[in-house]
Order: C-alpha cells, then sequence, then structure tokens
C-alpha cells in the first residue's frame, strides 16, 4: 500500500521541487558569501586581535609588541587560543544564522551544510 501526501496548498510536486532547488541555490549563494567574510576577534583587551574567514581559514594576526613576554610566552598563546576560538565561533554562528534564515529552521536532508 503506498502512502499519498496531501497536496498541501495546491503546490504540487514539481512545484515544490522547483522551490526547493532555489532553496538550494540560495544556501549555496549565501554559504560562499559567508565563507569569504573575514571575521575578526581580539583578547587581551586588544592586545591580540584575528581575523578569520568564515571558511576558517586565518587571515591575519596582529600582537601588540608590549605583550610579548619571553618569561611569559603561555600568557600569549592563550590569548592568540581565546581570539582564534571567539573569530571561529562569529563565523559559525553567522554561517547557521544566515542558512537558518534560507531554510526557516528546516532540517532538510541533502540541503545542509
Amino acid at each position: 500500500m503506498k502512502a499519498r501526501i496531501p497536496n498541501q496548498g495546491g503546490m504540487n510536486q514539481a512545484a515544490m521541487m522547483k522551490q526547493l532547488q532555489q532553496m538550494q541555490e540560495n544556501m549555496e549563494n549565501k554559504q560562499k558569501e559567508v565563507e569569504e567574510t573575514e571575521f575578526t576577534a581580539s583578547s587581551g583587551g586588544g592586545a591580540v586581535e584575528v581575523a578569520v574567514t568564515g571558511a576558517n581559514e586565518i587571515k591575519s594576526i596582529k600582537i601588540q609588541p608590549d605583550v610579548v613576554d619571553p618569561d611569559d610566552v603561555e600568557m600569549l598563546e592563550d590569548m592568540l587560543i581565546a581570539a582564534l576560538n571567539e573569530a571561529q565561533r562569529k563565523a559559525k554562528e553567522t554561517m547557521e544564522r544566515e542558512i537558518g534564515n534560507i531554510t526557516g529552521g528546516m532540517n532538510i536532508p541533502g540541503l545542509g551544510l
């Protein structure tokens, strides 16, 4: 026995497929746009600043000279990690938000990232 899916709102299968294809195109375009966007974050009150793309590629790292202390390299490493993690978090949240705006929060198999 085959299950029938009722015709919802008069939308036929061809129209639904066209709408899904358009949604997929929109998602791909938005994903590319976000991947090319740079996200910056800093730590240590601006002592360390990093920029990453939405594709998580590190674009730049800026370190204020006065925080380079040969006796406390660990602090500098911690500030770098904090800034990198924050920039990557911003990129991920932006990607999720932009794709969610297109899909309306629906989890459609085959259309996800």
